[in-house]
């Protein structure tokens, strides 16, 4: 395994996409009997193999690949622009299409655990603090222009200046970036971020030509990736085209389409009848019912997979923690995943369910009616009224959950009110732009690659997107700890820190850890993950 310190080789929505609809790695030991199964049968997986991180039933001899032909995604969601800028990129929301178009410089190795250069050539560091990005000879962009270390400025800059997703927590860190040579960029951050290497790997590594922007007012998506853009028809398919001169050599499929089924059980669907080559799916039930059925993919599991946001600001019922904690005991997991998934998913209030390498075992604040009653009405002696709105989804499943939360918080004594909301849109705008909610659902999605980057965005203090404007220093000092590991042995005791105040201080309430599953038909191959549950296209093939 490559050490990851020596590399050879809009505000509210940057970090939701994926976190309002609901959707681990193990030790080697466990990949080579779960994560990497290669039987044609999972029927006998337990739940806990289900969710590791890795390729499941990949034929790694599948021959010499073919030339020619489409690949069909059944995506989650659709990129409406292909402007890494303007919109999400990760998994969740087309970010594997945006890839296609630009490439990244860097790629996270599920096989390896680290790391590794794509578009770059290099990433090192001495101190994990001053970071020197070294660029392939001769990349050029679609446009004939060369991509070098000054369009590779350009293009961060204008990331940043456009708030997109993940920036927030690049500028908060960046003392300085500068192209030092034609092919090296230099980044000197304020204090050393083991995982630096994965801003580069999403959408700040998606290099924009600089033809792309120049008209401020007519985006065209430029990019040295390995493929080009061809039709977009909103809400029913987007259309890659090759790109012949690829720095890494022509891809083998003539073209990608990226279509929106709706539901994951459409998708499975069409994935069954051979009406697409691969699917995204994050649903629990979904999820587990396509690994079993044996289908050949890549598992990304994540912590809190579901989880509530509890808002501790001034006036709100959660600016009591003897509240927050209340709500934390009369809420059972279980409970809620028996009536939204039919138990299906991985029960647990940790932030990592036990078959992720970056679970601590640090306990739960256990389900307690009694408990939670006892609290509250402490609170209540103290003037607090009882009462609590809470934010979700109106589609049925998130309506039966509703009912459920609702059901457990009355139990302790709560008076509950519901407030459904008909759309993605209308929930970020409540609850990551306003902050006008008690309670409400989300699905943050720790990816285990680098937990750093979606937990500081969710718990430091001084973060834009903190849904909670939950406060605590000894919670800042933990997360900059965490920012300096190398990996889960190394940050054990910050995220065992991270878990403690979690727990003790509630600002969520965790449901379960889950994941998402990308199967594929057996005749797919070269399918690269990478992070945020991504995808690269540029050697996959059908056979």
């Amino acid at each position: 395994m490559k050490s990851r310190r020596s590399i050879g080789a809009r505000l509210a929505g940057c970090a939701v996409v994926g976190a309002l609809v609901l959707s681990a790695c193990g030790s080697s030991e466990d990949a080579e009997q779960s994560g990497n199964d290669t039987s044609s049968d999972g029927g006998d997986l337990s739940t806990a193999e289900i969710y590791a991180t890795g390729l499941v039933n990949v034929d790694e001899d599948a021959g010499e690949p073919t030339q020619g032909g489409t690949l069909t995604i059944a995506e989650y969601s659709e990129a409406r622009t292909l402007d890494p800028a303007k919109t999400y990129a990760n998994g969740a929301a087309g970010g594997s299409a945006l890839a296609a178009v630009y490439d990244t410089l860097m790629r996270f190795d599920h096989e390896s655990d680290s790391f590794e250069p794509q578009m770059a050539e290099s990433l090192e560091s001495d101190d994990d603090t001053t970071w020197t990005l070294t660029l392939r000879e001769d990349v050029t962009f679609t446009d004939g222009t060369p991509l070098d270390a000054e369009t590779v400025v350009a293009s961060i800059n204008r990331y940043t200046e456009n708030y997109a997703y993940q920036s927030l927590t690049l500028l908060a860190n960046l003392a300085d970036m500068s192209a030092t040579d034609e092919r090296t960029v230099t980044f000197t951050l304020r204090s050393p971020w083991t995982t630096f290497p994965n801003i580069l790997a999403g959408g700040t590594g998606m290099i924009v030509a600089p033809a792309a922007y120049a008209d401020p007012e007519s985006f065209e998506p430029i990019g040295a990736g390995p493929f080009t853009f061809g039709n977009y028809a909103p809400g029913e398919e987007l259309t890659l085209e090759a790109n012949p001169d690829y720095w890494d050599g022509a891809p083998y499929l003539e073209q990608l389409r990226f279509v929106w089924l709706g539901s994951d059980e459409a998708k499975l669907d069409s994935l069954d009848s051979g009406g697409v080559d691969a699917a995204f799916v994050r649903g629990a039930q979904p999820v587990e019912k396509a690994r079993r059925d044996g289908w050949s993919g890549m598992m990304f599991g994540t912590g809190l997979g579901a989880n509530l946001w509890v808002n501790n600001r001034e006036g709100r019922p959660g600016e009591d923690v003897r509240v927050r904690r209340a709500m934390d005991m009369a809420i059972d997991p279980e409970t809620y995943l028996a009536r939204v998934a039919d138990g299906a998913g991985e029960p647990t209030k940790a932030l990592f369910p036990e078959s992720a390498p970056w679970h601590t075992g640090v306990e739960p604040n256990e389900y307690d009616t009694e408990a939670a009653r006892a609290l509250l009405e402490e609170a209540k002696a103290d003037g607090y009224d009882g009462q609590v709105s809470y934010v979700h989804a109106a589609d049925p499943v998130s309506t039966a959950g509703a009912v459920a939360i609702e059901g457990m918080l009355e139990a302790a004594g709560f008076e509950v009110t519901l407030e459904p909301l008909r759309n993605i849109a209308d929930q970020i705008q409540k609850i990551y732009i306003e902050f006008d909610y008690d309670l409400a659902m989300a699905a943050t999605s720790i990816p285990e690659e680098d937990p750093f980057i979606r937990l500081v965005g969710m718990l430091n203090s001084q973060a834009p997107e903190n849904p909670t404007a939950y406060a605590n220093p000894d919670m800042d000092a933990a997360l900059a700890e965490l920012q300096a590991a190398s990996g889960p042995e190394d940050g054990a005791e910050a995220m065992t820190k991270i878990e403690e105040l979690w727990h003790e201080e509630v600002p969520g309430i965790g449901f379960f850890g889950g994941g998402t599953f990308q199967p594929w038909q057996d005749n797919v191959h070269g399918v690269v993950p990478t992070t945020e549950t991504m995808f690269l296209y540029g050697k996959a093939w059908k056979s």
